[in-house]
């Protein structure tokens, strides 16, 4: 099952706010209706993000055929959706560059845009997999954040691909699953993705996390990004900052999973990202509160990154 697709001239998604209790498919006819999926975390991870931001034009340029103007300002509408996560807006622009084309060139770049990323997943899951041997030994005990699978994605995933594929070679030790505050990502939807791949697994609260690896329950920490910037800082799922600070203090791997559309050589570092705050509704209705989506966990934290192309080895100072 594809996280997101195009069918019959509409994006289809797995709606992830109705998971675990219930697999929804939503059809989207509208650039309204993507956008207001992604502003909802209807469809959210970087890379299955990218292929929306290119499925997003596609919408765009059969909705508003023959209205130039009109047509832009949903491109626009549809790379501001989000503005934290890099995919989103490359996968538009990407797509957009084809529209003095036609609709059909629109959507054909925006199907390679998904494809690539399918394709990427099977590239990181076995590139990661061999790291992680290398750096923990056989059967590693993995803590991984927020929901990094094939939800994520398209197919497949990024930390959690290489999860899945440790699981298949038969080398996976135990996964710790952080919970994943406000909305629950890891609980969820990682939780439930590794039901499904008949993976055991323990679902930890955010907190813990540092002090379980404090304990040697896990033999490294192995998570997504939003943007990796051109310093090698990482933006990821608020939460992951703790977990390489908790990594670092106990002399364990921190590892960063995803695509090379996710790497953003344009911005120096974390202190240039714009941190999506999703707003005090999420956590609270009874008083002011800040609650920022996303946090930059400092390149100097980070043991490697691995995407689809290369393995960067920041501890040994590589660069990207």
């Amino acid at each position: 099952m594809r996280t997101i697709d195009w069918a019959d001239d509409a994006i289809e998604i797995i709606d992830q706010t109705a998971l675990p209790d219930e697999v929804r498919v939503l059809r989207l006819t509208t650039v309204a209706d993507l956008v207001a999926a992604i502003r909802s975390l209807a469809v959210r991870g970087a890379p299955a993000l990218g292929v929306a931001g290119a499925f997003g034009v596609a919408l765009a340029a059969r909705q508003f055929a023959g209205d130039d103007a009109a047509r832009a300002d949903a491109v626009r509408l549809v790379e501001r959706a989000r503005p934290t996560a890099v995919n989103l807006a490359r996968g538009a622009r990407r797509a957009a560059a084809r529209l003095p084309v036609g609709p059909d060139a629109v959507l054909a770049e925006a199907c390679a845009v998904r494809d690539e990323e399918i394709a990427a997943s099977a590239a990181m899951a076995a590139l990661g997999a061999d790291l992680m041997v290398e750096l923990c030994g056989a059967r590693p005990r993995l803590l991984t954040h927020c929901n990094t699978g094939g939800l994520a994605a398209v197919t497949g995933g990024t930390a959690l691909g290489v999860v899945t594929e440790l699981h298949r070679r038969g080398a996976l030790g135990a996964v710790i699953a952080s919970e994943t505050r406000p909305l629950l990502q890891g609980a969820r939807l990682t939780a439930w993705e590794l039901r499904e791949a008949g993976i055991d697994f323990r679902v930890a609260v955010d907190s813990a996390g540092p002090f379980l690896l404090a304990r040697g329950e896990a033999d490294a920490v192995i998570l997504g990004a939003d943007r990796i910037c051109a310093n090698g800082d990482v933006i990821n799922k608020i939460g992951s900052y703790a977990h390489a600070l908790g990594a670092r203090r106990a002399g364990l791997p921190f590892v960063v999973v995803a695509p090379e559309s996710t790497v953003d050589t344009e911005t120096p570092d974390g202190a240039a990202v714009e941190i999506e705050d999703r707003g005090a509704a999420e956590i609270t209705g009874y008083s002011d509160a800040v609650n920022p989506a996303f946090d930059v966990t400092p390149h100097d934290l980070v043991t490697a990154i691995v995407t689809d192309r290369r393995v960067v080895r920041l501890d040994r100072g590589e660069r990207l």
